[in-house]
């Protein structure tokens, strides 16, 4: 009779430990200084994503996509790809004539 198995399987080692990324505290509403950062800066971005204002200003995804909503409602900047994942705006330049 042969003895029971009572171990479990060894697992082949792990050398690596995985890297762990700190979690970001990004701002859910705007502050002064940062609604002044929005409406100054913005408009001289070439590129304006969702990522690109979480990056720049500290402010998380959904408060990104009202802010680029109400720029783009008041002019200041246009949308050229309006995508239902990603949505890309540019500077809005006046028409020269």
């Amino acid at each position: 009779m042969a003895p029971a198995n009572t171990g479990a399987k060894k697992q082949k080692k792990k050398w690596s430990k995985g890297k762990v990324k700190d979690k970001a505290q990004h701002a859910v509403i705007l502050d002064k200084a940062t609604s002044d950062k929005l409406y100054k800066d913005v408009q001289s971005y070439r590129l304006i994503t969702v990522a690109t204002l979480v990056d720049r200003l500290k402010i998380n995804g959904s408060l990104a996509r009202r802010c680029l909503a109400d720029l783009e409602e008041k002019g200041q900047i246009k949308k050229i790809v309006g995508h239902s994942k990603l949505q890309i705006y540019t500077r809005a330049v006046a028409a020269a004539e």
